[in-house]
């Protein structure tokens, strides 16, 4: 769908470790270094799954490791009821 955008902090948290390799993330979460290259290129999309992984692997939310951009305002949050 053009406009959605997902992004992520992968590069930058590797560095923010220690200067984690790409070969040392690939084998904590399971995967090959080409695909946390495609991942952090923005290629290839990881499945549920192992976007908890990567997250799990810096000690980060996911939210925190991906940002998903689709154009649309943020709605504020709800405010409490009786407040």
């Amino acid at each position: 769908m053009p406009g959605n955008e997902v992004t992520n902090s992968i590069r930058r948290l590797r560095f923010d470790n220690g200067e984690m390799t790409q070969q040392e993330l690939a084998e904590r979460v399971g995967v090959t270094r080409q695909t946390i290259i495609a991942i952090e290129s923005g290629k290839y999309m990881p499945s549920l799954p192992l976007a908890f992984k990567l997250a799990r692997a810096f000690g980060k939310g996911v939210e925190e490791v991906f940002s998903f951009e689709d154009g649309r305002p943020q709605s504020p949050e709800k405010e409490a009821v009786g407040a």
